[in-house]
This record gives C-alpha cells, structure tokens and sequence, in this order.
C-alpha cells in the first residue's frame, strides 16, 4: 500500500473520545467552580464600591494637589539628621530589648497555653474557653493594651513589654496550636502504649515534632514585635516612637527621618539573622 492510500486514521491525532476518563473529567469546564470565583469577585467588588467614600479613598487627589507640601515634606525627609545618633541607638535598643522580653515571657506562657487549645491534647471543654480567650488577646491591638498599661503602671518600657506580651499570646498560642494538631499522632500512641501518662506523652511524643516549627514562629513573632515595638512609645510605653513622633509632630522631618533610618537599618539586621537561624532550625 502506498503512503498516497494509507489509511488517514493512522496519522490523525486522538480526539477527545480517545482520551481516559480521567483526562476527560479534568478537561470538563467546571463552571460551579466558575461562577463561585465570581461571585466572590462580584462580592469583592461591592464591598470595596460601598467603601470608597466611608474610607476617604476619594481624597487621593489631595497628594497632587498638595504638591508643595509634599515637596518640603520630601525634601526634609532626603536629609537625615544624624546630630543625636547615639541617642537614636540607646532608644532602638530599648525598643528591642521591649520587643525581646515580650517575645520571651509570650513564648513561655503560650507552650501551655498552645497545648491546651489544641483538640487532639486537650478535652473540648477546655478548649473553647482557652481558645476565646486567646482570642480576645489576639483581637486588642498592641497600641491599645499600651494605652491600658500606661495607665495601670505608668509611663515606660514595661507598660511595652506588658502591652506586646498580652497580644503575641494570643497569636503565639493559635500558632502553636495548628503546629501541634498537624502532628503524626502514631509517635503518640506509641508511647501511649508502654503505659505512658500524658505529660509524657507530651514532652516525649509531641514537644519533638513541633520543637523546628514553634521555633520558626518565635522568631518570625519576634521580628514583628520589634516593629511593633517602635510605636508604642507614641502613647508613653517606651522605645523609640516616642523620639520619632516628637520630632515629626515639632516638624523636624530630618530628625524624624533619622529615627527611621536607624530603625530600618536594625529591622533588616534582625531580620537577616533571624533569617539564617530559622534555615538552621527547620
């Protein structure tokens, strides 16, 4: 037979009939799935229409037609005053040493507390109160419990350390938590098993598999709080806000933007160290 007869179906490519049913049923349009992005798009999209005026998103035009302040804003702010270095350093120190005992003192109460909001260690009943009370730690932002804490002990760092202790709890704890639910539970029931109690069980069969991950979240919590910790001296509770927002409320836009080169310089530092650290843990 010549190649000018040859049957044409040897050469053609196998239509969809030829395919599993498996590759069909992936190539089938899902349209549920379809029509559910959209409608959360359409959602979306409201949300942000009925938004745009209670938020004020329709004064971008002031950043135009307030050039000229912008201009001497700007211009201020390209000139750092480095005058009060040593000063600037003292404050972001005691910023970090805010953010390092919150860190501490959230991590060392949050182990327990992770534990117990976790359903596979802990009874429901125990549970859901500890869960709604994390909750409502996680829920108060840092400045507020700052504002509380000045008033209950007075002006200073430990109103700080107090203030991001309360609130890195309740996310500390949460996260500790989803680490200690995802474990594999046949270690567990292993030691179970030898008639271990459940302390035991704990220390020696859960701690091990979530120690890298609980390790990772302290120090990523840790760099936040460093960040968040630059802000709360703006209601009193030590650090360097209180210099930042001094210099900026006197229009001193070059000191203002001194402080903030020195803070930046110091977040990136922890960051990169914590950075290699966590690479090492996990």
């Amino acid at each position: 037979m010549s190649l000018a007869t040859a049957p044409a179906t040897a050469t053609a490519t196998p239509g969809l009939q030829d395919l599993s049913p498996e590759v069909r049923d992936a190539l089938r349009p899902r349209w549920s799935t379809f029509l559910g992005n959209a409608a959360v798009a359409l959602v979306l999209t409201v949300l942000l229409g009925l938004s745009y005026y209670p938020a004020e998103v329709n004064n971008w035009t002031f950043l135009i037609t307030d050039a000229d302040n912008m201009a001497v804003f700007i211009s201020d702010f390209l000139k750092p005053d480095f005058t009060d270095l040593g000063m600037f350093i003292e404050k972001m120190i005691e910023t970090v040493q805010i953010a390092l005992w919150g860190s501490a003192l959230s991590i060392v109460v949050g182990v327990p507390c992770g534990l117990l909001s976790s359903n596979n260690i802990a009874p429901v009943w125990v549970v859901q109160p500890m869960r709604r009370l994390m909750d409502a730690c996680r829920a108060i932002n840092e400045l507020v419990f700052a504002i509380l804490f000045v008033a209950a002990v007075g002006l200073g760092p430990f109103a700080g350390v107090m203030a991001l202790f309360i609130h890195n709890l309740g996310v500390i704890s949460k996260l500790f938590s989803e680490a200690v639910e995802a474990i594999d539970p046949r270690p567990v029931e292993a030691i179970r098993a030898t008639g271990a109690s459940r302390l035991q069980q704990v220390i020696y069969g859960v701690i091990p598999q979530v120690l890298p991950l609980w390790s990772s979240f302290s120090l990523y919590r840790f760099e936040t709080l460093v960040r968040s910790a630059t802000v709360l001296g703006i209601v009193g509770a030590g650090g360097i806000g209180f210099t930042f927002y001094e210099s900026f409320r006197s229009f001193q836009y070059d000191r203002a933007a001194a402080v903030i080169v020195v803070v930046v310089a110091v977040v990136s530092i922890i960051d990169m160290l914590s950075s290699q650290l966590r690479k090492r843990l996990i």
